[in-house]
């Protein structure tokens, strides 16, 4: 008798299917802001890789704009082969004024909108192929609308990168 008693009073094991569905539901709606949040962390991560790749870039224009150079990318030649983010000869001079593009391939941004803006300055006017900056370079960076951040002007519609991928001077 006593071994009916104690088989009638088990304790209930495990979760409901209901508590199993509000679980199931609350990973899902946090899944859906985490995940394109993720992306753009990842294509933030991508955009630095054009950022180091421009680097020697920018050593070139300052060289060139302090020796008075005529030509301000005189001495560089764009990388020919593809990164895994940095399109071919993705880090392009402008020789007149110095600005640096810098192409982004698939994996960061769409065709047309994957171009990232470099824009030397210095004392608040752009340089010029040349004629010698007359105090240091500042470089400034644009995404896509971006407005100019000093008097030097705007640069023409090049940036297309959007302001959610591009670093957070830049946008």
């Amino acid at each position: 008798m006593r071994l009916k008693y104690r088989a009638g009073k088990q304790a209930q094991m495990g979760f409901t299917l209901i508590e199993l569905m509000i679980v199931v539901a609350i990973v899902g709606i946090l899944a859906s802001f985490a995940v394109p949040a993720y992306q753009d962390y990842m294509s933030r991560s991508r955009v630095t890789e054009g950022l180091a790749l421009a680097a020697g870039a920018k050593t070139i224009v300052a060289e060139n704009a302090v020796m008075g150079n005529s030509g301000l990318a005189h001495g560089y030649t764009p990388a020919s082969v593809p990164t895994a983010n940095v399109k071919a000869k993705g880090v392009t001079i402008d020789n007149d004024n110095g600005e640096i593009s810098i192409e982004y391939g698939a994996r960061v941004a769409k065709d047309g909108a994957n171009v990232l803006v470099l824009k030397p300055t210095s004392g608040g006017t752009a340089l010029a192929s040349g004629v010698r900056p007359n105090g240091p370079i500042h470089w400034d960076c644009y995404a896509a609308g971006k407005t100019a951040v000093d008097v030097a002007g705007p640069i023409d519609g090049k940036a297309t990168l959007p302001n959610n991928i591009a670093p957070a001077d830049c946008s």
